[in-house]
């Protein structure tokens, strides 16, 4: 199946209900035409960080199905799936071979060896200063030792977690392992396929191996290469200043919109209209809206679409309005691995709000491109508290496990069934043509007029709101589709 201007879905395949039989008939039953597209979040087995950490591309966990599982989704759905360029486990077959092998193992280049890689820039390297140079993710030099069988040890490149080790994807074997995987993905229903953490992925002396340029596009082209020809688009994934989507998605590739989040955000705790007026006006169409994510809501991403205040006064009030959210949660004693990301779901930084959750969806449903809702806040999910305490993973505050029983309750929500009516309503009208224009203006500091048409300007939807007071109405060609008094009807 193609992809589809239709809103995606972001799951867990364990999230709603036990396992991936439970999230297609969840999508059947109980959430309708509202999804036209599931992203699977990382269902091969693996040795930690939720899937990030995968063990072997070739089979699906099996404590949440098989392909069988997983292909029966993509008659339905269009799919993405999510592969991890930068890194691989320490349990899959290439390390494990190698650490049995060393030097005699046919996957010996296949990671980023640390004393060999340095040892090619010169003599006493690296300096501090060139540790100090690197963008890392923790304290300390991104390595971590690796004991052979032989007896001997040296360093491997480990940007993320210990279970996740970096793969050196200019080596040949890796080049050959992208592509099979990659095929592989194809042939089992994804239509898209999100590079995790691809801006780490190419390392090189004397940068700060952080969207290394002009490498980082020979990576991305060399992708590109693999996937056209079998019609799959790819999602690169980076959280950083909105400059640098922006380069990639003037590539030609689909990017996310990870500064609307945070700008929405702003915008509903300040009542102030013109922060989310400017981004509407600069955002590409060819790109996949987000509020909320398997991770935190980044705050870097929206870096000179707010300014530095605005950013502060947005962050302060989340953890002031936000329900159950506090500061120690993003922070390091409950495991958060990016400083720059607060870790609640949207309902809660909205003060679990139905009238502001509400028009924050409406705003992301009127921004360009497609939208994608993750599960928990397509059911208006409240801070999960007790799996944040009892794991100590600030991100699992987001986490939360449906049961179908749950599920079947929380869709009845005026809240949820009013999401779910916007979002299937935005599936099928005309006027959010990908090819199609947006006109944004600002009639007051408080109120925001987004008007969306397609190419041939046959059919337009247009939304008025009131940031200050949380009203709106949607009007299609001339007809009222939905307004804030929906929600106080129900």
């Amino acid at each position: 199946m193609e992809i589809q201007n239709k809103a995606m879905l972001i799951t867990y395949a364990d999230s709603l209900g036990k396992n991936l039989k439970d999230v297609h008939q969840v999508l059947k039953e109980d959430i309708g035409d509202a999804i036209g597209g599931v992203h699977l979040l990382p269902f091969f087995p693996s040795t930690g960080d939720r899937g990030f950490a995968p063990a072997d591309y070739t089979r699906v966990d099996a404590a949440f199905g098989d392909w069988a599982d997983v292909e029966a989704l993509g008659e339905e759905y269009y799919l993405m799936f999510d592969f991890m360029i930068n890194h691989i486990s320490r349990e899959s077959v290439m390390y494990q071979d190698f650490k049995k092998n060393h030097d005699d193992s046919k996957y010996k280049d296949f990671f980023i060896r640390w004393e060999k890689f340095w040892a090619k820039a010169g003599e006493n390297r690296p300096t501090q200063a060139d540790v100090d140079l690197i963008y890392k993710r923790k304290d300390k030099a991104p390595t971590q030792e690796i004991t052979f069988d032989d007896g001997t040890t040296e360093n491997l490149w480990n940007t993320f977690g210990e279970e996740q080790i970096d793969i050196d994807v200019n080596s040949a074997i890796a080049k050959e392992f992208i592509k099979t995987t990659l095929e592989d993905m194809v042939k089992h229903g994804a239509n898209l396929i999100r590079l995790d953490a691809f801006a780490y992925a190419v390392k090189k002396v004397d940068t700060n191996d952080f969207f290394v340029e002009p490498e980082i596009w020979d990576t991305l082209n060399e992708v590109r290469e693999i996937l056209t020809p079998l019609k799959a688009e790819i999602l690169p994934e980076i959280h950083e200043h909105y400059s640098i989507p922006k380069k990639i998605n003037d590539h030609g590739y689909f990017t996310y919109d990870f500064a609307l989040p945070m700008t929405t955000l702003y915008t509903l705790y300040s009542g102030k209209t013109n922060q989310l007026a400017k981004w509407l006006k600069m955002s590409p169409m060819k790109q996949f809206t987000t509020l909320d994510t398997h991770d935190g809501i980044g705050v870097v991403d929206a870096r000179d679409i707010l300014t530095d205040d605005e950013i502060d006064y947005a962050s302060e009030q989340l953890y002031k309005v936000g329900a159950n959210v506090k500061k120690t949660y993003s922070s390091a004693s409950y495991n958060n691995l990016d400083i720059y990301q607060i870790n609640s779901t949207y309902y809660s930084a909205l003060g679990n709000d139905d009238a502001a959750y509400l028009l924050s969806r409406v705003f992301q449903v009127f921004a360009p491109g497609i939208p994608q809702i993750y599960y928990v806040g397509l059911l208006a999910g409240e801070n999960d508290i007790a799996l944040l305490e009892s794991t100590k993973e600030g991100r699992n505050i987001n986490r939360h496990y449906y049961t179908r029983e749950e599920v079947k309750s929380e869709v009845k929500r005026p809240v949820v069934a009013n999401l779910l009516k916007l979002l299937s309503w935005r599936n099928e009208s005309p006027a959010f043509d990908l090819a199609g224009s947006i006109t944004v203006d600002t009639p007051t500091g408080t109120t925001i007029v987004v008007t969306r048409q397609d190419e041939n300007g046959q059919n337009k939807a247009v939304l008025t709101a009131d940031a200050a007071n949380k009203t709106f109405e949607i009007v299609e060609n001339g007809q009222t589709v939905m307004s804030s008094d929906d929600l106080t009807q129900n």
